[in-house]
């Protein structure tokens, strides 16, 4: 089986993580063209705790695919993992360069009170 540089950078990042996390949920983001999506994933339930994303019928964002978007993914992501009793994250990138609108998500997931 072949795989991609990205598949390989994805797997080799999340390996990483899940053997260093100490129980905490993962912060996953995933990227495509349009849109930006945010779930926290609690690897020893095999759940998602919180999820958020540019692709949501409420709080839709007239342009999704830019990093104004992306911030208000992260802040939407950080206040429901908050209310969900979840303040501790790591972060996982997946395979994306930490760039752009991933860092911007990041960030704002920062401000918004989660810890990683």
């Amino acid at each position: 089986m072949t795989t991609n540089l990205f598949d390989r950078r994805k797997r080799r990042t999340r390996y990483r993580i899940v053997k260093n996390a100490n129980g905490r949920p993962r912060l996953s983001v995933f990227r495509s063209g349009r849109h930006i999506y945010a779930q926290v994933i609690d690897d020893l339930s095999g759940g998602t705790v919180a999820s958020a994303s540019t692709n949501e019928k409420e709080n839709k964002i007239a342009k999704s695919w830019n990093v104004d978007a992306a911030k208000a993914v992260g802040k939407l992501v950080a206040e429901r993992a908050l209310a969900a009793g979840v303040s501790k994250v790591v972060f996982d990138r997946g395979g994306y360069i930490y760039h752009g609108r991933v860092k911007a998500l990041a960030d704002a997931a920062r401000q918004g009170g989660l810890e990683f």
